[in-house]
């Protein structure tokens, strides 16, 4: 199987390759098109340029002199082959005659040099023919030869070649820079890419500190290394979260079971007798186990899949002031004011189920709530959504902890927790029953600031 990078580098040298070859065919395509249109307005420049010399000749009346012979010559070394006579078919000038040799050498040159830049060409020697005024009763006649359809002097074959040369130099540097940016491209998405896969098997093996850093401009990767890490995090934290689980599990099945074991131990070796102060002790110790039994067992079967709900138009502002009266005790113990906006809205619910969220959020506020502080519950009907706002004023809770507040067994400050006889799974169960429900909650907390949930139940 081929890495990445390898693949990415042979794409981009491929398709560049491509262009480039694709461009340079069109390229010799389109140059040649033109310089053979330019050579063959430069052919037919020549041929009217002939003709006028020969004009003024004719004119001038000077068919005898030198004049003729230097427009011959002239014609010749410019691939054309002319020959002039008057109506009588007297001869007045003829290259072939003047230098036969010569013209035989051109026309080859012609035919070497039109098959260097256009092979496979078939061209053929051409003759046009004018006639000219010599007086009321003479005319005169020229003949032009040339083998066409293109003449390239040797200036022509040598510009030809060497436009060939650079555009094969160009293809050449531009695919040595196509393989180059290509490296760099491949190289700048693999390499953060294989830094991934190196720490996604890291935290395979359970090594979740080692976090990526590298910083790339492709946004997609970026996103990826930011999964990662943020996935990295969520694992490491998760593995404390078990090391907490276990040893909080620990602790509250090995305080009541020690209590319970020295106690029978005396007991039974006969040093206290058993009164009933101390088998009511026992008793408690025993129920408090099973009350930690059946707070796993509601947690367990509120976050199952098969969770039965017994849903019913619930009026969410009456079932807060029905569980709000069963508070009052405690709000009165501890001096807490309780203010409330309880606006009337009916919603289609687990009551008992609700109730209990709310009871496990409510009563988790008043534990953490010092005396005289604050308690406020508002109800609120959005366009889509109900949602209900418990804030407290109490010990608020730090940005370290905040995440973790509805982990199982988590406690933010342990002593307080314990010495409120808390369990540590109130608001796990509570978020279970809220999700159940196909409903959200979340929660803002700053320390000495208090606490504030927000519920947010669909219509």
């Amino acid at each position: 199987m081929k890495k990445l990078k390898h693949k990415l580098t042979f794409s981009f040298i491929l398709f560049s390759l491509g262009i480039i070859i694709l461009i340079s065919i069109s390229a010799n395509i389109f140059v040649k098109k033109n310089f053979n249109n330019y050579i063959q307005d430069r052919l037919e420049k020549r041929k009217t340029d002939v003709v006028k010399d020969i004009d003024n000749v004719i004119t001038k009346g000077n068919l005898e002199g030198a004049s003729i012979e230097n427009i011959g010559i002239n014609a010749l070394e410019n691939g054309l082959i002319i020959k002039l006579s008057d109506d009588s078919g007297k001869v007045i000038w003829d290259a072939r005659t003047h230098n036969n040799g010569m013209c035989e050498d051109m026309l080859s040159k012609m035919i070497l040099n039109m098959n260097k830049i256009n092979p496979g060409l078939k061209g053929n020697y051409t003759v046009e023919k004018y006639d000219f005024k010599l007086s009321d009763t003479k005319k005169a006649y020229l003949e032009i030869g040339y083998y066409g359809p293109y003449y390239y002097s040797e200036p022509d074959i040598v510009f030809f070649k060497t436009l060939n040369s650079i555009l094969i130099i160009v293809a050449i540097v531009a695919l040595g820079l196509s393989i180059i940016v290509g490296i760099i491209i491949a190289t700048s998405i693999s390499e953060p890419l294989f830094r991934v896969v190196k720490a996604t098997n890291l935290i395979a093996r359970g090594n979740y500190k080692n976090k990526i850093n590298e910083k790339t401009n492709v946004e997609e990767v970026e996103e990826i290394i930011d999964s990662v890490n943020k996935l990295a995090n969520i694992l490491e934290n998760q593995e404390k979260m078990r090391k907490v689980l276990t040893k909080d599990i620990s602790h509250e099945l090995r305080t009541p079971l020690t209590t319970m074991q020295v106690q029978l131990e005396a007991l039974v070796d006969g040093v206290w007798e058993p009164t009933e102060e101390r088998l009511k002790s026992i008793y408690e110790e025993t129920q408090r186990l099973s009350r930690l039994v059946g707070y796993l067992e509601n947690l367990s079967r509120y976050e199952s899949d098969n969770l039965v709900l017994n849903k019913s138009m619930v009026d969410i502002s009456e079932l807060i002031s029905t569980i709000m009266v069963n508070f009052e005790k405690q709000l009165l113990d501890k001096n807490i004011e309780y203010e409330s906006n309880l606006n009337r809205f009916v919603a289609n619910v687990d009551k008992d189920k609700l109730s209990q969220a709310l009871i496990n959020i409510i009563s988790n506020g008043i534990k953490y709530t010092q005396i005289g502080g604050k308690i406020n519950i508002n109800c609120i009907e959005m366009e889509n959504e109900f949602v209900i706002v418990v804030k407290d004023s109490g010990i608020g809770i730090s940005e370290e902890n905040l995440s973790y507040i509805f982990e199982r067994f988590y406690r933010a400050d342990e002593s307080r927790a314990r010495a409120t006889g808390g369990s540590g799974i109130g608001l796990t169960i509570a978020k279970a029953i809220i999700e159940a429900q196909d409903g959200e909650i979340s929660v803002k907390s700053k320390v000495d600031g208090g606490t504030e949930f927000t519920i947010k139940l669909p219509k």
